[in-house]
């Protein structure tokens, strides 16, 4: 069926603010289903409350309502659409998570899509109903003849008590309608039982859930689906969980295709997945099928169906190229598969099942630290922060690209000399999952574990085991050479399975410039190969690129072919984690797009399979590679571009500024020299006091004797920390000597060699940010933002307003004065951050960051206007910051809301500091300060303060 004409105008839900289970996964589909619906002449409504999304910006559609997420807020936009003659057709839920559909049901429920004559397209409600209710989806399982496990639903703690009497243990308890596994978990033994019963009921919004038998243990798939309304079915992509069951997918390593599924199992997961998608509605979509295989018998269980785009389905997108949330949106509008072509290639049809040939690793990322006193073990509710995802030509390549993009201080899977040596240690981590099992399978091997003791442990499956003993052989055998007497074939060997040059120059004991010398005399290197949905059988049209060392003499090829036109490369920001999310993400896409419009190739290096700047659409070309030294380094030989921009990648893009600058490769905007003085604290101090600025006194020290000196003569309370960090990285505040020890030592044995700072800490000051564009001369001050929390709490935790509240004309004198200053003393030529804290009338400066901040998307969308887009033009030279014509809309106030996922760390308090705990954040208008909300958070300003 063609797109049916009757729909005009679309509402699409976005997901809010970033939770652990709910991240900017959803951004990238929300972004890409409104562009989508755009091209086909469909207008665009769209509904978020996040600020630091590039689905909230005003190039992804005709109408953006940066509002909270609730019942109200949609009745406003569907009246004033009314009333504008434009009113909303459809509404489009299934691209914004769990947060999306549960507004979409209760909206329906209510009978405001009734009202407003709104269809609800692209998902069916009485599917979701299904699907999430526990029950329901037990019965509807077991009608269409697909196993599940034994259990039922619960409704009260009486009938838990009897199902688990029934079942018996262990077994497994699963609220309904909840996301990122919240409130369930597992129960061995029947004393934990009634505590466990107790959460999951309170987790539960319907206090319900599901009391089933354990599959602990058992494998784990999914499998990625998209069905039209023709009923014509295709499989995007088989994803198999490294982890087995017990560990929630998104806290799962996972690995696609699948590698250990043999095709006889894999056609009749197939055929369920099929039969389950067509059991619980007809709607033409994306669906995500998770099941369960029992190792000892092959029997096959369906754990749950998801109707709508997922975590996965991102995912599996980037995985194999093929844009799920694009083609699932159109189809929401009535096209079928065959009429419409796969984007990647441009001539084939959509109705395909994409082919790689290639191997993909997920690899979660977490931010346990964050959380001290936190439960570390992985379980059914997710606990990590981001992802990131390596492309390989094996699993060992894309497996070790994975952890080299961590940013863990890791240089991939081992070989750096940071491996855990104690047996027993490593059989405790290896029984009791956390982030970093995967380093302790390893370590295992090389501490001589038994095969079977780690299989017994881990239950994971052999293959992949294998995988990771082979690495650990590889190491002894590299171990037994030095560079000059090392075979080429295994160095070659050793490049195909993914070490980088770190690692082998670990091995062999020498340098890593040793190593790149020696493969480059060989000829052993790097060579590009594109992700094109179709493993070549036809020409991509979409550029989108991964490294590997297994080109063969029959197949040499370099896919990437490069071009004579002036390019520059943005660096991206990596993981998601605390203290550096989406917003960078935003940064980097709109630096893309500016470069773009000022006549540059663009080329995107990034590892995170989540966002926006990894969809092929963005860049002219994508490198799907860790921003990782030896990476970017290889991809800017072969690509020579003009030069490369750091400042919008976060703390990930400017940690390669030095090496940049000292390899002879321009950094585009402000130099290292600039970013280096604003971090180094002695430089950056006496540039202050040369320009009459004042800041609170302080002093750099190595040692903790050292800093036990230094506070008599700064007097307490002291802010400590240490240099190079973002996100407030151990940064405390400390009373007395003793504390003041303890965290020095603490610093030193997290990041060794590193020059700490202290402070006098500034009490009951307020604290105030201000951003700045300046091309080195002219300066332009984009927004001054007021924290409601007095200093001491972190400016990513803190609520914000723009413009200031209650700051005096001389103070905001002062902020504006000393940004300027400061801005063209470091000869800053692009974006620049600056903190300030008041006390008695007073500003003193804490410091700058010369580079994109958290607060600049938040600013561009209060004030509707693209600086992102200005300051990337600043730093290529194209403009200068008077040649833009500066129209901030300003009315009222902004709020920046930060949003904490302290839920899912049930034993840790919300204690605020100088710290970053918040995962996201989002944007509240208000009139004036009569406002309710303001009044309500103004008045608990204090509540939260801790060290």
């Amino acid at each position: 069926m063609p797109k049916d004409s009757s729909i005009r105008s679309v509402l699409i839900i976005g997901s809010g603010p970033i939770i652990i289970g709910q991240a900017c996964e959803f951004d990238y589909s929300g972004s890409q289903a409104a562009r989508s619906l755009r091209e086909e002449g469909i207008e665009v409504a769209l509904i978020n409350s996040n600020p630091a999304t590039i689905m909230t910006d005003p190039i992804n559609a005709d109408y953006v309502y940066l509002k909270p997420l609730e019942k109200k807020s949609i009745v406003e936009i569907l009246k004033k659409h009314q009333e504008m003659g434009k009113p909303i057709d459809a509404v489009l839920p299934t691209m914004g998570g769990q947060t999306a559909l549960n507004l979409a049901i209760d909206c329906d429920k209510a009978g405001v899509w009734k009202k407003y004559d709104v269809r609800i397209i692209g998902v069916d409600i009485n599917a979701i109903e299904t699907t999430e209710d526990r029950e329901k989806f037990r019965l509807k399982m077991l009608e269409l003849g697909v196993g599940v496990c034994k259990g039922r639903t619960a409704r009260s703690f009486l009938e838990g008590k009897e199902i688990a009497q029934e079942i018996g243990f262990p077994l497994v308890i699963r609220p309904s309608f909840t996301l990122g596994g919240t409130g369930g978990g597992f129960v061995e033994k029947p004393e934990d039982f009634d505590k466990a019963l107790n959460n999951g009921l309170h987790a539960s919004p319907v206090h319900e859930v599901l009391i089933e038998q354990s599959v602990m243990g058992w494998k784990e798939y999914e499998l990625e689906l998209l069905r039209d309304g023709a009923g014509n079915f295709i499989i995007i992509c088989s994803i198999e969980n490294f982890d087995p069951m017990g560990i929630h997918t998104g806290d799962s390593i996972t690995v696609a295709p699948a590698m250990t599924l043999p095709d006889t199992l894999y056609q009749k997961m197939r055929d369920l997945s099929i039969k389950m998608m067509d059991g619980i509605g007809k709607f033409a979509g994306g669906c995500n099928v998770q099941f369960s295989v029992n190792p000892e018998n092959d029997d096959i269980i369906a754990i749950e169906i998801n109707p709508r785009v997922s975590r996965s389905s991102a995912l599996a997108s980037k995985a194999t190229g093929y844009p799920i949330a694009k083609i699932a949106a159109k189809m929401a509008i009535g096209y079928n598969l065959d009429e419409l072509l796969n984007p990647i290639t441009g001539t084939t049809s959509a109705f395909f099942e994409p082919a790689i040939d290639y191997v993909i690793v997920k690899v979660p990322r977490w931010n346990f630290d964050k959380f001290p006193g936190s439960d570390r073990t992985l379980g059914l509710q997710m606990k990590s922060v981001g992802e990131t995802m390596g492309i390989g030509r094996n699993f060992q390549e894309a497996l070790q690209k994975a952890c080299q993009s961590l940013e863990i201080r890791r240089n991939g899977l081992g070989a750096d000399g940071k491996e855990l040596t104690d047996q027993e240690a490593l059989k405790k981590s290896l029984a009791h999952p956390s982030w970093n099992r995967l380093f302790h399978i390893y370590d295992a091997f090389k501490a001589g574990l038994s095969f079977r003791t780690i299989q017994q442990l881990t239950k994971i499956d052999k293959w992949f085991l294998y995988q990771i003993e082979e690495l650990v052989e590889m190491d002894k055998e590299m171990q037994q050479y030095s560079i000059q007497t090392i075979p080429d074939e295994l160095l070659l060997k050793a490049k195909q399975k993914g070490y980088v040059d770190r690692q082998i120059a670990h091995l062999l004991h020498c340098l890593e410039s040793d190593v790149f010398n020696k493969r480059e005399s060989l000829g052993i290197r790097r060579v590009y190969k594109c992700v094109d949905t179709c493993s070549a059988e036809f020409e991509a049209k979409t550029p989108y690129y991964y490294s590997t060392f297994n080109a063969t003499p029959e197949d040499p090829d370099n896919e990437s072919v490069t071009t004579n036109k002036k390019k520059v490369v943005v660096l991206g920001s990596g993981p998601n984690r605390i203290g550096q999310g989406i917003e960078f993400d935003y940064s980097c896409v709109h630096g893309v797009l500016a470069a773009k419009e000022s006549g540059y190739e663009t080329i995107m290096i990034n590892c995170n399979p989540e966002t926006v700047s990894t969809d092929p659409d963005i860049a002219d070309k994508l490198y799907f590679e860790p921003v990782f030294w030896e990476h970017v380094y290889d991809i800017i030989r072969h690509e020579k571009p003009e030069g490369v921009i750091v400042q919008l990648g976060g703390q990930t893009a400017l940690k390669m500024a030095e090496k940049l600058t000292k390899y002879g490769i321009k950094i585009i905007g402000t130099s290292w020299e600039a970013l280096d003085l604003a971090e180094d604290r002695g430089q950056f101090s006496a540039l202050l006091r040369d320009n009459d600025i004042p800041y609170p006194q302080f002093g750099t020290v190595r040692t903790a004797d050292a800093a036990v000196e230094l506070s008599k003569e700064l007097g307490f309370p002291l802010l400590v920390r240490p240099s190079y960090v973002l996100g407030g990285q151990s940064m405390k505040i400390v009373i007395n000597e003793a504390e003041l020890e303890q965290h020095v030592v603490k610093i030193l044995y997290d990041i060794p060699d590193n020059n700490i700072l202290l402070d006098h800490f500034l009490e009951n000051a307020i604290e105030a940010e201000a951003d700045a564009i300046c091309d080195g001369e002219n300066v332009y001050i984009i927004g001054v933002m007021e924290h409601i929390e007095p200093a001491g709490i972190h400016s990513g935790d803190s609520y914000a307003l723009l413009p200031t509240f209650d700051l005096s004309e001389n103070v905001i004198k002062q902020i504006e004065d000393y940004t300027r200053k400061i801005a063209v003393a470091l000869r800053t030529v692009g974006l620049i951050n600056i903190q300030f804290a008041i006390k008695d009338e007073k500003v003193y400066v804490i410091e700058a960051n010369p580079r994109a901040s958290r607060t600049v998307p938040f600013i561009c969308k209060a004030y509707q206007e693209p600086y992102v887009n200005y300051a990337t033009k600043v730093m290529l030279g194209a403009k200068k910051v008077t040649d833009f014509d500066f129209k901030p809309v300003k009315k009222g106030y902004a709020i920046k809301i930060p949003v904490f996922s302290f839920n899912k760390f049930p034993n840790v308090n919300k204690e605020l500091g100088p710290e970053m705990k918040s995962t996201g954040e989002g944007i509240y208008f208000i009139d004036d300060l009569e406002d309710e909300f303001f009044l309500k958070v103004y008045s608990e300003r204090n509540l939260y303060l801790s060290r």
